[in-house]
């Protein structure tokens, strides 16, 4: 399995991803990505800025999707909380989702695992990675948590004014 830069023509193949992951969400009853977020802009701003990559089986079928932001990251100006290493030297990992239809298999965490050796050969003078998710979404927690991420803090108002997310780091 393998990680790639999206292009602008996969713009739909992403999106569709996106979706997928959106539907698995308000499936599972979490509140996270329900309203127009992430969108088809954000989503095309994403690809266009080569934030956006593709996780592709070794046979080349996409499995799923996530965004690798570097420093500085406004999504965090609002924390309650403190880093592990206050630094502008980090990338953070946002809109992680894998199709469906390949759930159950290992995926998500393969996934982490290349996401992790991707962003140490594309992104080596970084000494964290900060990511987050819904306080609901105990599945994304887990994995977070899985792979070596301490809890520092949170952000309120993503998704509704008094909802609030759990921020993670890692430090590399």
């Amino acid at each position: 399995m393998y990680l790639r830069k999206a292009r602008m023509e996969e713009l739909d193949l992403v999106c569709d991803i996106i979706e997928d992951g959106k539907q698995q969400l308000a499936d599972a009853g979490i509140d996270q990505w329900q309203d127009d977020y992430p969108n088809r802009n954000i989503i095309k701003g994403d690809i266009e800025d080569g934030r956006a990559v593709i996780y592709n089986s070794d046979d080349h079928e996409t499995l799923g999707v996530a965004v690798i932001n570097e420093a500085p990251d406004h999504a965090y100006d609002t924390m309650e909380g403190e880093w592990l290493r206050p630094s502008d030297k980090y990338v953070t990992v946002h809109r992680v989702a894998i199709f469906s239809h390949h759930q159950g298999k290992g995926y998500a965490s393969q996934l982490f695992r290349d996401l992790f050796d991707y962003i140490a050969e594309n992104h080596s003078t970084s000494d964290s990675i900060r990511i987050d998710t819904h306080r609901d979404n105990t599945k994304m927690q887990y994995l977070i948590e899985k792979f070596g991420f301490k809890r520092v803090g949170k952000i309120v108002g993503v998704y509704q004014p008094t909802d609030y997310c759990y921020v993670y780091e890692k430090l590399l």
